[in-house]
């Protein structure tokens, strides 16, 4: 059965558009114009991915966004007509996986709800299991564990995870990460994946052996395990 998405947003027009073209290219799709409703959507018919606007009557997408993420790791799309780099990294930290600004290209839309079910759903060919000093993660069972501490990672916090723990010690580039995480035809992703590396960092700091995500400045990013 095709995936289900999820388009809130309070203006007809946008949920229309967005709508028209995910049902062209094959998805199914719901959609909800206000906070209370789309949260109880979300939880009543369980969609394979949620575009998410940030403003929105009654209660906002910010909050239905933390409140979604306290309950599940559901992929979430941030759909904002604020241009202000403090909301959209806002956006990131309190658990999206992506936004995108207002107006913004169908195609390049269909671009992301493409490449980020394709993470989501374990399309990537990769090994099931990747381990680094003490941490272990699990494709498969979508898990990871620092020894026997469990981490709670978003679905991108995971993902970059996974593709820096296949490489340990090698710098990956921006370039290389964001095509991986986000496809090649999706554009802007330079914040994404600069707040999906802090809160991975904010995660493992505090946890004896955990590794290390060191900034190749001018480059990209690499991991080390904790002896390196």
């Amino acid at each position: 059965m095709p995936e289900l998405i999820l388009v809130v947003d309070d203006e007809p027009r946008v949920s229309r558009l967005a709508r028209d073209y995910l049902e062209k290219s094959g998805y199914r799709v719901l959609t909800a114009a206000d906070g209370i409703s789309a949260l109880a959507m979300a939880r009543r018919e369980r969609p394979n991915l949620i575009i998410l606007d940030l403003m929105l009557p009654g209660m906002d997408g910010r909050e239905v966004c933390r409140t979604l993420r306290r309950e599940s790791d559901l992929p979430i799309i941030m759909l904002t007509a604020l241009a202000e780099e403090s909301d959209q990294v806002l956006g990131l930290e309190i658990g999206a996986d992506d936004y995108i600004v207002k107006p913004f290209s169908p195609r390049a839309l269909v671009a992301r709800v493409r490449a980020m079910l394709r993470r989501s759903t374990g399309q990537v060919k990769a090994p099931a299991i990747l381990r680094v000093g003490s941490l272990e993660i699990d494709r498969e069972r979508h898990s990871v564990r620092l020894g026997s501490t469990p981490l709670h990672l978003t679905p991108s916090e995971f993902d970059l995870l996974f593709l820096l723990l296949r490489r340990p010690g090698q710098t990956l580039t921006r370039e290389q990460l964001q095509e991986d995480l986000y496809g090649a035809s999706a554009p802007g992703t330079d914040r994404s994946l600069d707040s999906h590396i802090k809160n991975l960092r904010r995660k493992l700091e505090n946890l004896p052996q955990a590794p290390l995500i060191e900034t190749i400045y001018g480059v990209g990013y690499r991991l080390s395990a904790p002896e390196d």
